[in-house]
């Protein structure tokens, strides 16, 4: 989450002037560590199935006033609480992972505490660290973290194990889930098919597309062979189909990826038709998802093919980022002259039945955004 959306989100908590179910306020910065660290696990084993927020730097009984927390001698740093937490014996050796983020309200600056959400729950203690109990498992429930003395009712602890292993998910979400793990997943007789080896009535297959999709995309002419190769990329439950996506053979074969999607801009915002196009992926997407899952860096030739294939793609934290960024672009895009990024194009051979000036318009226009997101992310 980048500054300006956890901003946005902060304001909006406090305005609520209430704590809820993943977040909490506080005046400011822990002295007591136990606290902090009781804090830290009962957000993490939140139920909202959301990061975790605790916002320091607000005072309830002032009418939930902003607090500078510049001078605030107790104030730490991400890598602070990286390494408060790796002392401390988790079960599995599986940490929260936490992010600490500086935003500007009111004209003062305050800190957040983002623990971020993920389904290695429950989180808990293998041995005590002062008030903090082993074996004891904490939870935010509505506005009210466990105690530190007691832990959480069967029924809830129940709910972050299946919450862990997917029991709690759809059949697409769990497939989702399981590829995120690609070496769980293991090759069936049918090479095209590969099985997940724990649930293995998920399957993943690829199969080459219909004849009718032999076309060119401007990003096949960053590779080395640029000629198509494009499939269809099924995901099943037994013999229900939870999605298909588009998948390509790129180089020659020499490396797979899920298709990106496609977005089209009208600069002067009136326009029905687009001025720009560009190609992209959101992390956390299926798309995305399918994207690393077939990520092996097995040889140096797949590795160029996905450098050049990524040179030319966006990749969005999430679609608030690129919702933002698509605004960024109508507003800065006559900034940047084309010119200056001509020498990076790629050779494009003339192919019979094809406008390759289109193919070559696309392609500078990815480079140009690619830059422009760089300067996005630099600004916000």
């Amino acid at each position: 989450m980048n500054i300006q959306d956890l901003t946005e989100q902060v304001a909006k908590l406090i305005s609520l002037k209430q704590e809820g179910d993943h977040w909490d306020f506080k005046r400011e910065w822990y002295i007591n560590k136990a606290d902090l660290l009781h804090d830290i696990i009962c957000m993490a084993n939140n139920l909202s199935s959301q990061d975790g927020l605790i916002i320091i730097g607000v005072d309830e009984e002032r009418d939930y006033e902003i607090q500078e927390m510049v001078d605030d001698s107790n104030r730490k740093k991400t890598q602070d609480l990286v390494s408060f937490l790796r002392d401390k014996k988790f079960a599995g050796g599986i940490r929260p992972t936490v992010t600490v983020q500086s935003i500007l309200l009111s004209e003062k600056s305050i800190d957040v505490i983002v623990i971020h959400n993920d389904r290695n729950t429950p989180y808990y203690l293998t041995e005590q660290y002062q008030g903090v109990y082993a074996n004891n498992i904490y939870v935010r429930i509505m506005d009210t973290n466990t105690p530190k003395n007691s832990s959480a009712d069967i029924n809830i602890i129940e709910t972050l194990w299946k919450k862990r292993f997917g029991i709690d998910a759809t059949a697409l979400e769990r497939v989702i889930l399981y590829l995120q793990s690609p070496s769980d997943w293991v090759d069936s007789a049918d090479e095209s098919r590969r099985y997940y080896k724990y649930a293995p009535e998920f399957v993943i297959e690829r199969v080459s597309a219909a004849d009718d999709r032999d076309g060119y995309e401007f990003y096949l002419f960053g590779q080395y062979d640029s000629r198509p190769h494009w499939y269809d990329i099924n995901l099943y439950y037994h013999q229900t189909l939870l999605d298909s996506l588009g998948g390509a053979a790129l180089d020659g074969g020499r490396y797979f990826t899920a298709t990106p999607k496609i977005e089209g801009l009208s600069l002067d915002g009136n326009r029905m038709d687009w001025d720009i196009s560009y190609k992209y992926l959101i992390k956390e997407s299926i798309e995305y998802i399918v994207h690393k899952f077939y990520i092996t860096d097995d040889m140096d030739e797949e590795q160029t093919s996905r450098r050049r294939f990524l040179e030319c793609i966006l990749i969005f934290e999430s679609e608030i980022e690129k919702v933002r960024f698509d605004k960024f672009v109508k507003e800065n895009y006559a900034n940047y002259n084309a010119d200056d990024f001509e020498g990076m194009l790629p050779h494009f051979p003339n192919i019979e039945g094809y406008v390759m000036s289109a193919f070559k318009k696309d392609y500078l226009n990815a480079l140009i955004l690619k830059k422009m997101l760089d300067d996005f992310r630099a600004t916000f």
